[in-house]
């Protein structure tokens, strides 16, 4: 296994991040994201998988694929989130840590949004922090990866 391999994964409609509901999700682009993202994970030693689909079925396949490879998964699940049985059961197929990440704050939001079927799964969840919540997923996935890798020895 890669163990500083992490994929980080979005959902439905992230692809139009910076141009839908700008009020609720930020100016930035799913790009600006992914920038950051391998800007900070290099800081971090760690390499990443930056994904996006509108499609459950891709999500699900990258999650098994991550399975055998990564040694953490980052997940925007986006409207997934309140509807995937398909994504929670993938991931309990992962056995590292999972970090659930969401760029507003769903609380405070409709009431279907406050339910996760993701969150049985993640070992943390981040809402509300815009696009920066990427950035602490990845702090929280390399600090759970060097806790496990000191475990080990």
């Amino acid at each position: 296994m890669t163990s500083r391999l992490v994929f980080v994964l979005n959902g439905p409609n992230l692809n139009l991040l910076g141009k839908r509901q700008p009020h609720i999700y930020g100016h930035e682009t799913l790009a600006d994201v992914e920038r950051d993202c391998r800007a900070l994970a290099a800081e971090l030693g760690l390499e990443i998988r930056f994904h996006q689909s509108n499609a459950e079925h891709q999500l699900i396949d990258w999650i098994h694929e991550a399975r055998e490879i990564a040694g953490g998964i980052v997940m925007n699940p986006a409207a997934y989130t309140h509807t995937s049985v398909g994504i929670l059961d993938a991931l309990n197929t992962f056995d590292a840590p999972v970090i659930e990440v969401h760029i507003s704050n769903v609380h405070k939001r409709e009431s279907f949004r406050h339910h996760s079927y993701v969150s049985l799964r993640a070992d943390g969840v981040i809402a509300g922090c815009g696009t920066q919540g990427y950035l602490f997923g990845l702090r929280r996935i390399a600090a759970l990866m060097d806790v496990a890798a000191k475990k080990a020895g």
